[in-house]
């Protein structure tokens, strides 16, 4: 894979053809990118994405603009340039790791894929990924370089790629420990981690009866949250005592009867304490309270 030369077409960029050139950085050493739409030089390059108007990912050519297209996902989200790559490089540039390419897929590629190719249905509004990657394409008021910006962006989709397949990697490695939390809980209403980890979606998706989780924060305290009612969500399954909303200290401290009780979130949907005893002490208060 050393050595090659691909081919793209140049002017104006979307995030499918430079998250392309992104995915090809992270296995290929080195490479020659041209941006043309020179038929001849596009014909004599070892990998096309994104021009040509073909499909052949034997050949490494990865064009969904021709005809009909270049076919869908079972969701039925079309794949761009970028979701044709992932398909056949994706769990290469994973190292092996079908299931973290699988999630980087649902989480990034498709939505970009979507996007490219006109299928917005269930896509959040807002400024998106794919927007901020046009946005580095020169304005009418710039006489920036196509090529120049085209590699700003290709840059600024490498880190983010790299951050996408580490989160993914993350969760996937998080989901077996919060697993076995959730069996080892004297109490299936309070989840204990030895650590922090990313624990929402695994909780929300195992545990119907779990209504805290509790785990040691960085400078060494403890820390008491409640499970939303569904991940991202800012309804609680059951919120800390209503006593305890913006307290901290002495304060919350004598309300709750414990001597190293720190804090209590306004929105009561996270407590602290000093020792992870009194922060199992809280759980036990919360999960009595009315």
């Amino acid at each position: 894979m050393n050595d090659k030369t691909i081919a793209t077409h140049n002017g104006n960029f979307h995030a499918d053809d430079v998250f392309s050139i992104a995915a090809f950085k992270l296995i290929l050493p080195s490479f020659q990118l041209i941006r043309t739409r020179d038929l001849e030089l596009i014909a004599k390059a070892d990998i096309v994405l994104d021009v040509g108007g073909e499909y052949d990912p034997d050949r490494d050519r990865f064009d969904h603009h021709q005809r009909g297209g270049a076919g869908e996902r079972e969701n039925g989200v079309p794949y761009s340039s970028f979701g044709l790559i992932w398909q056949k490089y994706g769990i290469e540039i994973c190292q092996g790791k079908s299931d973290v390419a699988n999630a980087v897929d649902a989480g990034l590629v498709s939505t970009i894929d979507a996007i490219d190719c006109g299928h917005v249905n269930g896509v959040s509004e807002g400024i998106s990924l794919s927007q901020a990657i046009g946005m580095f394409n020169p304005t009418w008021q710039e006489e920036s370089d196509f090529d120049a910006c085209f590699d700003e962006a290709v840059d600024f989709a490498s880190r983010l790629l790299t951050r996408f397949i580490a989160a993914a990697a993350g969760g996937i490695g998080a989901k077996a420990i919060v697993a076995k939390a959730i069996d080892d809980a004297a109490d299936p209403r309070v989840i204990v981690l030895e650590k922090y980890t990313p624990w929402k979606r695994t909780v929300h998706a195992l545990s119907e009866e779990a209504l805290y989780v509790i785990y040691p924060a960085p400078t060494g305290q403890w820390r008491i949250q409640t499970v939303p009612v569904e991940p991202g969500s800012f309804e609680n399954r059951k919120p800390l005592p209503k006593a305890w909303a913006g307290l901290s200290g002495a304060e919350l401290q004598e309300m709750s009867g414990i001597d190293d009780a720190m804090f209590c979130h306004n929105g009561l949907f996270i407590a602290g304490a000093e020792s992870f005893a009194s922060t199992m002490k809280m759980a036990a208060i919360a999960v009595e309270a009315a």
